[in-house]
Order: C-alpha cells, then sequence, then structure tokens
C-alpha cells in the first residue's frame, strides 16, 4: 500500500494558524470558547488550534477532549468537562478527518443537549463522502477521494506531522 502524501507538516501549520484566525474572527465578539476534540488526533489537532488562539487572541479558550466510540457511536459520548462548563459559550467541535459524517454528526448531536452561545465545527481534511448532512464550518482541505481511498493525519511526538492518502 503507497502512501501519497497530501499535507506535509508546514502545510498542516499553515492550516492551523488560518483555522484559528477564522475561529478568532467568528468569536471575537464572544469573551469564552470551547475548542472540543474528537480523541484522538482530532483532540491533537484541537489543542494545536488552542495553542495558536491563545497566541493571536485575547479570548477565554478552553479545551475539551470528545471521546466517541466510532465503532459504534449511539455508545454514550465522554468530554472532559461537565456540560455546565461549555454551556451558554462558542464551542468548536474538531476532528481530523471528516470522512462519511458519522462520528461529527453524533458529537454533535451530543454538544445540542446543552444551550450554547454559537457552535461551529472544523476539520483538517473534508473527504466529500458523507453519509450525514454535516459540514466542516472550518477545514484546511477539501478532498475528493475514492471511497477506498484512506485518509490518514499523523500527529508526531517528534513534531513531524503528515496527513496522507492510502
Amino acid at each position: 500500500m503507497s502512501k501519497n502524501i497530501i499535507l506535509t507538516h508546514q502545510e498542516i501549520e499553515h492550516k492551523i494558524k488560518r483555522i484559528a484566525y477564522q475561529i478568532y474572527e467568528t468569536f471575537v465578539d464572544e469573551e469564552e470558547v470551547v475548542i472540543a476534540g474528537i480523541a484522538s488526533s482530532g483532540s491533537v489537532f484541537a489543542q494545536k488550534i488552542v495553542k495558536v488562539l491563545n497566541d493571536i487572541s485575547t479570548l477565554n479558550v478552553s479545551f475539551c477532549e470528545v471521546k466517541v466510540d466510532k465503532q459504534n457511536p449511539q455508545s454514550p459520548i465522554q468530554t472532559s468537562l461537565s456540560p455546565q462548563e461549555y454551556s451558554n459559550k462558542g464551542l468548536v467541535l474538531v476532528d481530523d478527518v471528516l470522512n462519511s459524517g458519522t462520528t461529527l454528526i453524533y458529537a454533535v448531536r451530543h454538544f445540542l443537549d446543552v444551550p450554547l452561545k454559537k457552535f461551529k465545527t472544523a476539520v483538517l481534511v473534508d473527504r466529500n463522502h458523507k453519509k450525514y448532512p454535516v459540514k466542516a464550518d472550518f477545514k484546511g482541505i477539501s478532498l475528493s477521494t475514492s471511497l477506498l481511498e484512506h485518509v490518514q493525519v499523523v500527529f508526531d511526538e517528534n513534531g513531524d506531522n503528515y496527513a496522507f492518502l492510502s
């Protein structure tokens, strides 16, 4: 199985910064925003966005890890913050790849039980193969691929991040 690099480390860093600026522009009138990353790669991506937001904005930014059972997305979703901690705030749900939309739509459904001021979604790679009517408000790259192809994002501990198509 061959790997085709679709995003290099430098390109990912650029997309993180651009998405962070887009989030800041969208939530500039808010005092607080919660960046909720879907475990595990989406969570790493979200933490990188939080870091940039803290550098470029005056927003009070909180991070929330969202655990979704990807094999059984209807099972209860767990978050590192309690609903009271993100209630009546702006929230951005973040994942690395939007493939069929299953994970994202079930995570969105979880957050709909709590009143939010604004609710947006962000992904690094949008595959355009959705089964559900879910979209990414902020995306790094849109990619039309075949259903047999697989997109994976690697966030290496050494800082060598990349995305590839196999």
